[in-house]
């Protein structure tokens, strides 16, 4: 096989179909059947400089695939397998990749790079492959450029590849001064420094102690400094990536350098090539994010317990830097508005004085003024873009009190501008400042609202007449008009936009149905509109809103239709019955939650849910996530009724429930059996052993993303709450899977963020299923089966209380379960919550919360424990 090992790969290429697909085959056969001498004769491959570039670097890239992998449990199966392959086999493999780092050909080099990594990744962590980074670190005093270029690749590999705390500090110190003098103007060859600079990026991470040294810190910083000023465009653009990184990680040691940095991104933002001024732009950006994230969590005061104080960078920078961002907003590019992704100077100058007008408010509005009034009525285009574009990235941040009379004079200006200006890109971004405008300052909690009786006819009229422009001037149109909607959301029995309701509806389905509607996301914004404006209607329009049902759903049926489709139009046809689906869900919600409405929309119920059914049955991902909830809408608004629909259904809810790949199904499947179970309640009853053996299949699987755990957690106390006293056959299984969560999630002091918030949902879900269970066999006869499980229960209580980690949707329900224990067991849960370590005082301190939801639940929780303990 070693021998024509060759031929597959380039086979593996041909343009020949069929070759190909021998060729693929073949490779998989061999990986299947000896793995050992698959990766041995890759490897082999790929160090040998005699083979063709294009085997090689396959043989590299198959290598990879087969240490890694996306998907979690395919990622761990192909870790196993390399762990156990034998010790003499992996060395082999290893020897040859550390030779392919001196191969004359760049990207066989570049792909034994990745590979080492990889492996890295899995054994240095336990310890094995010792030598590796002396080996490495033993490449750079080569003479050969090839070599050094290989090696500092590796090595920013091997640190985006490896944790911090894997490698001693004394070998981090070795590989930074490696990668810091390979940066250095000293060495000659720019590939080096290019390998160089692009690893530091990656090993900053390990640099925490490097930096806490002023001398080291001092010299890192010239080093990067220096290199934004090299001859080469790709080494100032990985300088400048430095850079960014370094005002994330690093901001508090920032201080002494920001003057020079300012000079530095001042003259690569005016006078480089693109890719660098935009990485110079990010740097401020990125500097706002820092001060945006530290005044938020601690309100502008140190005293507290903020470890990183704010040191106003941005506001002492903005005489300077705000006219530098100005600048940008002239260097707009003519095909700007049609391109999805596009990215350029002016968008990302416009991006950034956005973010600065969140860090310092008020600050911002008089050094931006002026530019706006001198450019706005200016024949150039690009000068009247700019100007529009300069006063919508400013209107997040700075207080209503001070933009109000501003956008006042404003809104006139740019309504006229909207239907008159000849230029696209300025239509386009006056439409798009329009929606900031109703985004940020109109609603309920504004005290001096921008849109009037007055002037809001106009303002429909502009909005309506621009959605019948170009596609992207027509999307921004309709974003505009989803923020009037949202802001009239809490408007009352009656909202301005009543009056025009059924001409809105009408223009936006016209919309819908524009031959270049697939053009600049333009569909999806007028059907996302559609369902904001049902959603904020008033009880007045619920009339109108029914004689949407039928539209929607012929709508719905003309894409069931049994045509052929190429995939492109399959995929969009799956995009369309996605949004008409949500559309749908959102229909039901607002006319099943009004009595008199309720009981018309129930005629169509039979045929909706038929639709649906035949959505389930063309199988795309993206559809069944919104059909799954709208089915939730229908079951909630149908109540008992729904269970005439569980037999068709079922299939298709199991499913969901099975769908480990597309996980956001799986999540909100499990959230629709929720609605269906207080839909229905004890009916549910058939089709619970079903359920619930998927449910306890998903907890035991390692495959299921882990965001879906909680969920179901929850879902095992809507069960519960459904079918009472019924679920005792359930609780030998669901109790000892509480458990173990529990106790997972009760000890996490430490984590990060991200895990702090994932342990607080896990915790809620568990409550949420125990406070289902408690209340579900409340008043039965086998509420004594309870019992064994109360003391657990308490000493969960206590240990998240103690952990001092909780959120308040956590300590809702934890004083909520509190009560539903003493309500549900009485006497015989009194005696075990007087003796709990901390009941009292967590009952306190939920009693004198300003949460009211909170206080609420605790007056309850403190009346149930004292019926418990006085009987």
């Amino acid at each position: 096989m070693a021998m024509e090992v060759t031929q597959i790969l380039l086979n593996a290429q041909s343009i020949d179909g069929n070759v190909r697909k021998h060729a693929e085959d073949s490779i998989k056969q061999f990986q299947e059947q000896n793995l050992p001498s698959f990766l041995l004769s890759l490897s082999g491959e790929l160090a040998n400089d005699d083979k063709p570039v294009e085997s090689r670097k396959l043989a590299g890239l198959i290598l990879k695939n087969a240490l890694d992998a996306k998907e979690q449990h395919r990622k761990f199966e192909l870790v196993q397998s390399w762990v156990t392959l034998d010790t003499a086999v992996k060395a082999q493999i290893k020897t040859c990749l550390l030779q392919t780092l001196s191969s004359a050909v760049s990207d066989a080099r570049s792909t034994a790079s990745q590979v080492i990594a990889k492996i890295a990744g899995i054994e240095l962590p336990q310890k094995q492959w010792p030598e590796l980074i002396v080996s490495l670190l033993s490449n750079i005093h080569q003479q050969a450029a090839n070599v050094r270029q290989a090696t500092l690749e590796t090595l920013g590999y091997l640190c985006e590849e490896v944790s911090p705390n894997v490698v001693d500090q004394d070998q981090v110190n070795k590989i930074l001064t490696a990668v810091v003098q390979g940066m250095n103007a000293s060495e000659g060859n720019n590939d080096v420094r290019l390998a160089a600079t692009r690893a530091l990026y990656n090993a900053l991470g390990f640099a925490q102690a490097n930096f806490s040294n002023d001398m080291e810190r001092d010299y890192i910083m010239r080093v990067v400094c220096e290199a934004t000023l090299s001859p080469e465009v790709k080494i100032r653009q990985a300088a400048f990536e430095c850079l960014v990184s370094i005002s994330s990680t690093y901001y508090e040691k920032l201080a002494h350098y920001i003057q020079d940095i300012f000079n530095i991104t001042a003259k690569a933002v005016r006078e480089d090539e693109e890719p660098v001024a935009l990485q110079a732009i990010e740097f401020w950006s990125s500097i706002c994010d820092e001060e945006i994230d530290i005044l938020e969590d601690y309100g502008g005061d140190f005293t507290g317990d903020s470890a990183i104080p704010c040191f106003y960078f941005i506001k002492q920078a903005l005489p300077a830097l705000v006219p530098m961002l100005l600048e940008t907003l002239l260097k707009q590019e003519e095909d700007q508005d049609q391109d999805e992704g596009a990215w350029n100077i002016a968008m990302a100058g416009g991006t950034c004085l956005g973010l600065v007008a969140r860090t310092v408010g008020d600050d911002i509005v008089p050094l931006v003024m002026p530019f706006i009034e001198e450019n706005i009525t200016k024949p150039e285009w690009r000068q009247r873009e700019a100007a529009t574009y300069a006063f919508g990235s400013i209107l997040e941040g700075p207080s209503p009190d001070k933009l109000t009379p501003i956008v006042n004079v404003a809104l006139t200006f740019m309504l006229a501008a909207l239907t008159k200006d000849p230029n696209n890109h300025v239509k386009d971004t006056t439409a798009w400042t329009l929606g900031r405008i109703f985004e940020f300052l109109h609603g309920s909690t504004i005290d001096s609202p921008i849109i009037t009786q007055a002037n809001c006819q106009q303002i429909i009229t502009v909005l309506l007449q621009s959605m019948k422009d170009v596609p992207n001037v027509a999307e921004k149109a309709c974003g505009a008009l989803y923020f009037l909607a949202q802001g009239f959301e809490e408007g009352g029995p009656s909202s301005a936009l009543t009056p025009f309701f059924q001409e809105i509806i009408q223009a936006l389905l016209t919309v819908t149905h524009r031959e270049d509607a697939s053009e600049s996301r333009l569909r999806t914004a007028a059907y996302e509109t559609l369902n904001e404006v049902v959603r904020c209607s008033t009880d007045e329009t619920a009339s109108m809103v029914l004689h949407l049902v039928p539209i929607i759903m012929m709508e719905l049926h003309k894409t069931l239709e049994g045509q052929k489709l190429s995939s492109d139009e399959r995929e969009k046809q799956s995009e369309l019955q996605g949004l008409l689906c949500g559309c749908l869900q959102v229909i039901i919600q607002k006319l099943g939650s009004l009595e008199p409405t309720k009981y018309l929309f129930m005629q169509y119920a039979d045929q909706i849910m038929e639709l649906y059914l035949r959505v389930f049955a063309c199988r795309s991902a993206t559809v069944h996530e919104e059909a799954m909830l709208a089915i939730g809408a229908l079951a909630y608004a149908t109540g008992p009724d729904f269970a005439k629909y569980m037999s068709e259904f079922y299939k298709y809810l199991e499913m969901g429930l099975q769908n480990f790949e597309e996980y956001q199904v799986c999540a909100v499947t499990v959230g629709v059996v929720g609605d269906i179970c207080r839909a229905l309640e004890d009916q549910i009853l058939p089709y619970c052993d079903g359920i619930m053996t998927q449910l306890l299949k998903n907890l035991s699987s390692n495959q299921l993303h882990r965001s879906v755990k909680p969920p179901i957690f929850s879902c095992f106390g809507d069960i519960a709450l459904a079918i009472g006293e019924n679920f005792e056959k359930y609780l030998i299984y669901a109790m000892p899977m509480l458990q173990s969560a529990a106790e997972l999630s009760a000890h996490t002091s430490g984590a990060d963020d991200d895990l702090v918030d994932y342990t607080n949902s896990l915790r809620n879900g568990i409550l949420e299923a125990y406070s289902g269970i408690f209340q579900g066999f409340k008043n039965s006869p086998k509420t004594q089966l309870l019992i064994p499980f109360a003391l657990h229960i308490l000493q969960f209580l206590d240990s998240i209380y103690m952990e001092k980690d909780m959120d308040d949707v956590v300590m809702k329900t934890a004083v909520g379960v509190l009560g539903d224990l003493a309500d549900t067991l009485g006497s015989n849960a009194g005696t075990l919550i007087q003796q709990s370590l901390s009941s009292k005082d967590f009952l306190d301190e939920c009693l004198s919360s300003d949460d009211h939801l909170i206080k609420e639940s605790a007056e309850w929780a403190k009346l149930a424990i004292s019926r418990a303990i006085s009987v």
